[in-house]
């Protein structure tokens, strides 16, 4: 609970509030804005209610979305609500930010499922008693035409057609439906509907925060400070964190995944990742950064540490030790994890194998995976995917540096 404060002591801690607040982000849609908000909240003792919306388009947070969630369990930790939105009836039309073509809309059935796991995900992450989860289906859903017609009312087709993916689908004559034109209002009128103090998003929801604060104007609300994070590359190193990509890391990953994933990022992103998926302090951070740009500091040490640190954020210090010693054990010392699944296999080519074993999913990935030399039995390289092999009862078939398959004889 906040509670009023003294004027002596309000400007300092606004002031504390504001560089806590700033740190990380990239757009702030008005300091002064916000620093009134933060005096009449210090003032009152009224928390400010920031909100967070995302669509269940997928069924798993990743740590490109923990980037913002982390901003706003930083409010939390200056006791400031956050309004964690849902967008069940958004998530079925879809997002056209930075799309080149119409999103495929999800059922209903879809999103509800996705959403679940949203609800359960968030709290690795934020604190339960200072969440509020909604959903807006609740007030869009209800709308009639006339308020439909209304809230059309409030941006033009010009400032739509502002928007880079519009303006370049729209140069290029590319089909742009009508439906995907209302998602920056339908974002919008949800804050609206929650009277949201301020925002978050990536850098890429600009255009849609901007417009909601344009929105809130016109329904008679002051409208909400907006703050921006930076979008998180993925694993490849260059395009966004995307579980379509498969270039991500899932809140809910396993341990031993989570660390191994980690040290599979290319070494240009290890000082960009402890500045925004960790806790280290940012001196600290400064000082790793500094130490790596002498030389003083191995690429792969420093990996290592920050593998650890991001598994010790999600599951624990104990998990994260685990995970450490399991990746010594089988990349740097090349010893064999010490559980293996095993699973019956017959006669046949690698491509049988794979696809028999489940290592891969079709004989297309097989092949995929044999020409990537990634594919190794009992040790040994797989060159030719077409030839018959040989192996014994009990011989190990790896793919990669993290799946491995203890071969067994019917």
């Amino acid at each position: 609970m906040m509670f009023p404060m003294e004027s002596g002591e309000l400007e300092k801690e606004v002031q504390r509030q504001l560089a806590i607040i700033k740190e990380g982000a990239v757009l702030l849609e008005q300091e002064e804005e916000l620093l009134q908000k933060l005096r009449r909240s210090l003032a009152e003792g009224r928390p400010l209610k920031v909100k967070l919306g995302a669509d269940p388009s997928a069924p798993d947070l990743h740590l490109g979305h923990a980037v913002v969630l982390r901003k706003l369990r930083q409010f939390q930790d200056l006791g400031h609500q956050v309004l964690f939105l849902i967008g069940d009836f958004t998530g079925r039309i879809g997002d056209p930010t930075e799309r080149s073509e119409t999103r495929r809309q999800l059922s209903e059935e879809e999103v509800q499922a996705n959403a679940k796991t949203y609800e359960r995900q968030v709290f690795r992450v934020l604190d339960p008693a200072r969440t509020e989860i909604h959903f807006n289906s609740r007030w869009l859903a209800p709308l009639t035409f006339a308020q439909l017609v209304e809230l059309a009312s409030t941006v033009t087709v010009a400032r739509l057609l502002e928007r880079d993916d519009f303006a370049k689908r729209f140069k290029e004559g590319r089909p742009i439906s009508l439906h995907e034109f209302f998602y920056p209002l339908m974002q919008g009128y949800d804050s609206v509907a929650l009277a949201a103090d301020v925002e978050l998003g990536g850098t890429d929801q600009t255009f849609n925060l901007m417009t909601a604060r344009q929105i809130q104007r016109h329904y008679g609300q002051e409208p909400e400070v907006i703050l921006t994070l930076p979008l998180l590359e993925g694993l490849d190193g260059t395009q966004k964190m995307s579980k379509s990509l498969g270039n991500y890391v899932a809140l809910e990953d396993p341990p031993q995944e989570m660390y191994g994933k980690i040290m599979s990022l290319p070494d240009h992103l290890i000082i960009r990742y402890f500045r925004l998926v960790t806790a280290v302090p940012p001196e600290e951070t400064d000082r790793l950064e500094a130490g790596l740009q002498r030389g003083e500091i191995h690429p792969r040490d420093l990996k290592a540490r920050l593998a650890w640190e991001v598994v010790a954020l999600y599951h624990g210090q104990e998990q994260a030790h685990e995970a450490q010693d399991h990746f010594d054990r089988v990349f740097r010392q090349h010893e064999l994890p010490s559980e293996l699944a095993e699973m019956a296999a017959g006669d046949g080519t690698a491509v049988d194998l794979l696809v028999q074993t489940g290592l891969a999913s079709s004989r297309k990935e097989a092949r995929r995976l044999i020409q990537q030399r990634g594919v190794r039995l009992a040790g040994q390289l797989v060159e030719d995917g077409e030839a018959l092999l040989k192996w014994n009862d009990g011989d190990v078939l790896q793919v990669g540096r993290r799946r491995f398959v203890r071969l067994r004889r019917p």
